[in-house]
């Protein structure tokens, strides 16, 4: 696994990126206040069958951040200038949270660009309720009062199994650059309905995945998403919370497998699948 940085020319941003692998590229965008290390189970286990692609979204990790006020179609955007500079044409591209959004954005708005979507924790159409708590935070952050490790609750369980990555996520958290934690926020809070209506665009295969115990990103969202994809499938991981890519990695980096698969080893791998899956159309 080598660590790269490359520079934009418009928007005029440095990117920093992990990368592993030979093969069909796979790239993977992390949600806010995280960075491209936090998808290391899926590297090691992907690696061998693609060339996995695991960039530090702007202002975090090592990558330079906006300097003005950004909105998602900016990050899908950002997203976009780095694929166009690669010498592949079409990718895979798994999102996480934030991440997500910017997935499902590039889906619609960069059709060319992507072969098959995987839409991970994400969110769709909130509550009024749910969307001014996530608007208060978002200002919270902006203003600098915000603790930035008060997701940890929503995003584990408090079990012993979890309690070492939920420590590795606290100090990722710990480390982000707070203008740049809290200009995604804001993108992050605003962004559930940007491309909500157009979800019937996408031309790509789809994978929407959620924890079953994910209140923020919940199984609902996640059945409404893949309902609305015309190529879109829902998969709900048992007994997880919102970082299931860390927490349940053997399962996701199974299902993304799958998922990447020809369509027809596909479908028919699905009709076998165990319990604790459940299926969009």
């Amino acid at each position: 696994m080598m660590r790269k940085t490359r520079q934009l020319s418009n928007p005029n941003l440095r990117v920093s990126y992990l990368e592993a692998g030979e093969g069909t590229p796979l790239v993977l965008i992390h949600g806010v206040g995280m960075n491209a290390e936090s998808w290391a189970p899926q590297m090691a286990a992907l690696q061998s069958s693609f060339r996995v692609i695991a960039i530090d979204m702007p202002g975090h990790g090592e990558s330079e951040g906006f300097q003005h006020a950004a909105t998602l179609q900016d990050y899908v955007n950002w997203l976009a200038a780095f694929l166009q500079q690669e010498p592949d044409a079409t990718f895979a591209v798994a999102g996480h949270s934030m991440g997500a959004l910017i997935t499902a954005g590039l889906a619609i708005d960069y059709p060319a660009l992507v072969s098959h979507a995987l839409v991970m924790s994400g969110v769709y159409q909130r509550s009024d309720a749910a969307r001014e708590a996530v608007m208060q935070r978002a200002q919270e952050l902006a203003e600098g009062d915000a603790q930035l490790d008060s997701p940890l609750a929503r995003w584990f369980s408090d079990t012993p199994e979890e309690s070492a990555i939920r420590d590795q996520v606290s100090r990722w958290l710990q480390q982000v650059n707070v203008q740049g934690y809290a200009r995604a926020y804001q993108a992050f809070a605003a962004g559930d309905r940007v491309y909500a209506s157009r979800w019937r665009e996408m031309q790509c295969p789809v994978l929407v995945l959620t924890g079953e115990l994910d209140a923020n990103s919940s199984p609902a969202m996640a059945r409404q998403m893949a309902a609305a994809a015309p190529q879109g499938r829902a998969v709900i991981i048992n007994n997880a919370k919102h970082m299931v890519s860390l927490t349940d990695a053997p399962r996701v980096n199974e299902e993304i497998l799958t998922f990447l698969r020809p369509a027809n080893a596909y479908a028919a791998t699905r009709q076998h699948d165990q319990a604790g899956v459940t299926d969009g159309h």
